[in-house]
């Protein structure tokens, strides 16, 4: 039987400039079992994806009151409920870097230990972040080491407060904003009839595509159509955005009201992509800024900005109110149907007997627990997929540090062998299986 490598791609020429296209995961590629690559025995990769959005949560609205595997989907979390079994809510965990004595506010202080478990330097954060500490283990055998990846593209705000990943001190990884340039990053510079639609990027590898496919059985036949159908759907969407998307725009600080949904649905589709075609196994998301500014048109909560509705301060219903609880309660139960609408397409992407979700870890983190407290203990966060041996389907109340659970998934579920990590002081067994 015949075997393809997994490093095959669609090859063809666009104004005499060479294109290459990944291709998604198809059975010939794999041996029979489904366990391994077939044409040199390699295991499958598992990923590794950290998902953030700013500004904190209500925490009677996102926390469940019971522990265990029969918990209650709390209001906050019913977007999930269809990943009741490829979730693990983990509540309680301190960020102690967040209250070192320093620089900067609250925001600056805890999104810097959040991310890198170090104090805020006056400027970024002080070390790597755990996404960047994971890619330079276990990134270097794919096209992109790590992949940034952002929605919001407001720019208000410190360095720390705009970046969500960091290489080392002050050394910020800049998440991409536009669709129509993490497209590009993707599947190659596009040509000016590209970007007017008169052309694809898949006229350049159409006639290698229609060779490989005399080749395939009839369910990789079906499985390439629908990844260049994906593609192309992509690619009319991202060519379909308003001109006002296509650019970065200077400070709103008055709110910004673009569509976010739109824009992390394309955002989501393209890293699917990207971890399907194996160009990365390793990326953060950033669908809000730390202390965002952003208004929610799509949710009618347009009269004040998310952070003024984290607070009792005069702009907004406050969020120790009944109204700014429930606003709150919206606006995060907008965030977690974005990230239930990332794991749906990867559940959706089969790789060998398993689906990408089955091969992948997303952690869903927050710079604050309680949003108007500022809280920086009790951090809340959402462990999903069943890369390595994650234990899934239940809530787990912790009394360890966000460097305990970052250790964990690195080393014992990404087998990155980080061996330690700012604040971690111990492994949490209780979210590996044995």
């Amino acid at each position: 039987m015949r075997q393809l490598s997994r490093r095959t791609f669609l090859k063809g020429l666009s104004a005499a400039k060479p294109v290459a296209l990944a291709l998604p995961p198809l059975e010939i590629m794999f041996n029979a079992m489904g366990t391994a690559y077939a044409s040199d025995g390699a295991g499958v990769e598992s990923r590794f994806v950290l998902w953030f959005n700013g500004n904190g949560i209500p925490e009677k609205y996102w926390i469940p009151r019971e522990t265990g595997s029969d918990y209650v989907l709390t209001p906050c979390l019913t977007p999930l409920a269809s990943f009741r079994n490829d979730i693990h809510v983990i509540t309680g965990l301190d960020s102690p870097a967040a209250r070192l004595p320093g620089p900067g506010n609250d925001h600056h202080r805890s999104m810097s230990a959040l991310m890198t478990g170090t104090q805020f330097t006056g400027r970024g954060a002080g070390g790597p972040s755990i996404d960047a500490a994971v890619a330079a283990k276990i990134g270097g055998d794919t096209r992109f080491r790590s992949l940034e990846i952002g929605v919001s593209q407001e720019s208000f705000g410190e360095s720390v407060q705009r970046n969500m990943s960091w290489a080392g001190y002050d050394r910020p990884l800049p998440p991409e904003m536009l669709p129509h340039k993490l497209f590009d990053r993707l599947f190659g510079q596009r040509e000016l009839g590209w970007v007017n639609r008169k052309k694809s990027v898949l006229d350049a590898v159409a006639q290698d595509a229609r060779q490989l496919k005399k080749s395939l059985g009839a369910a990789d036949q079906a499985r390439l159509s629908e990844h260049l159908d994906s593609i192309r759907d992509v690619e009319r969407s991202v060519a379909s955005l308003p001109p006002q998307y296509y650019k970065v725009e200077e400070p709103q600080y008055d709110g910004d009201m673009k569509d976010w949904p739109r824009i992390a649905k394309l955002q989501s589709d393209l890293l699917a992509h990207a971890l399907a075609t194996r160009q990365t196994r390793v990326a953060s998301y950033m669908l809000t800024k730390c202390q965002g500014l952003t208004r929610f048109p799509w949710l009618g909560y347009t009269a004040a900005r998310h952070h003024d509705y984290t607070h009792r301060d005069g702009k907004a219903p406050g969020a120790d109110g009944p109204d700014g609880q429930r606003i709150m309660r919206d606006i995060c139960r907008w965030h977690v149907e974005e990230f239930a609408y990332l794991l749906a397409k990867l559940r959706s992407i089969r790789e060998g007997e398993k689906t990408l979700l089955d091969r992948t870890c997303l952690l869903f983190v927050h710079e604050h627990a309680e949003a108007n407290d500022h809280k920086n203990n009790g951090l809340s966060v959402i462990v999903a997929g069943h890369a390595g041996k994650l234990r899934t389907g239940m809530h787990t109340r912790t009394t360890g540090t966000i460097g305990d659970l970052y250790l964990t998934l690195a080393d014992d579920i990404m087998g990155a062998g980080l061996e330690k990590y700012p604040t971690a002081l111990r492994k949490m067994t209780d979210i590996v299986r044995g």
